[in-house]
């Protein structure tokens, strides 16, 4: 593994506060965008998850505020994006109301030997907490002028339009990443490639949560 000193080293316990000034920033988006942060391919629910890992290191990352215009209104969001991920003991949950009482679904995966991988991940979180460490990490770049990770995408990409965001507004981007203790509450995620060895999956009545991985 390459050394992950950041330049000046910089080391956030709480990964929320490195994007305080970019989720300060979606403030500005409101009724000026018509569409989510994520692809024009599907409409965001509403519905917020819960996703959870022991450790994600990523390649290519980059972050910058957006807006998920949703089945719910518009929610503002950080979107982290990420060329190419590896992730340890990844579980993602979400409960659901239905007119016979609350049902839950939870996802675990890569909880073995082998690592979740994912390539070109966006996720559209609102709350995110971790252990963070940066591989020469830009801060206060210009969204449109990012390099180091794979969006956001111009319209028409491979990945389908992604607006949401303000262009030329505040991002941050790095060459790698680790998180380690990642816990975030979402409302969007997608990739261009998602593998998960060990995939198991439960549906019960009641909640259920990632707290216990």
């Amino acid at each position: 593994m390459e050394s992950m000193t950041t330049r000046g080293g910089t080391r956030w316990k709480r990964f929320a506060v490195v994007m305080v000034p970019s989720v300060a920033a979606t403030a500005a988006i409101g009724v000026a965008l018509a569409q989510g942060a994520l692809a024009a391919s599907f409409s965001v629910s509403g519905q917020q998850f819960e996703v959870a890992a022991e450790s994600l290191h990523g390649w290519g990352f980059v972050q910058y505020g957006a807006n998920d215009v949703t089945k719910q209104g518009n929610k503002p969001v950080a979107v982290v994006g990420i060329e190419k991920a590896e992730i340890t003991k990844l579980c993602q949950a979400v409960t659901i109301p239905t007119p016979f009482g609350k049902v839950s679904m939870k996802l675990q995966a890569g909880t073995g030997k082998d690592k979740v991988q994912a390539e070109k991940l966006y996720i559209d979180a609102d709350d995110l907490q971790a252990n963070a460490k940066f591989t020469n990490v830009d801060i206060g770049v210009s969204v449109t002028d990012t390099t180091k990770g794979p969006g956001p995408a111009k319209p028409g990409g491979a990945h389908g339009e992604r607006g949401g965001y303000v262009p030329g507004s505040f991002a941050q981007q790095a060459d790698e990443v680790e998180f380690t203790n990642v816990h975030q509450r979402a409302w969007a995620t997608s990739a261009g490639s998602f593998t998960l060895p060990g995939l198991k999956m439960g549906v019960n009545m009641g909640e259920a949560d990632c707290k216990n991985n």
